[in-house]
């Protein structure tokens, strides 16, 4: 059950983060960029010594989700 609730998660933040930066990703996608983008807003986190509850939490993993979008598109470039 808690692998589902990550994934349904990871879907709900990279649907955000791909709603933000105007991104089509699909499904596997949102989900993909949802959860790697948890990492990185986490390490983030850390690094910038921000501590706070579930709220911020979400808030940095859609700003490690937008971060993962725009580095994608600087090495890829944008499709369209």
């Amino acid at each position: 059950m808690d692998l589902i609730i990550t994934l349904v998660i990871g879907l709900l933040i990279g649907a955000l983060a791909g709603f933000i930066m105007g991104s089509g990703i699909g499904i596997l996608g949102c989900i993909v960029c949802g959860l790697l983008g948890s990492w990185v807003g986490g390490w983030l986190q850390g690094v910038l010594g921000v501590h706070g509850g579930a709220l911020i939490n979400y808030g940095f993993s859609v700003i490690g989700a937008c971060l993962l979008i725009f580095v994608f598109r600087l090495i890829f470039g944008k499709r369209r």
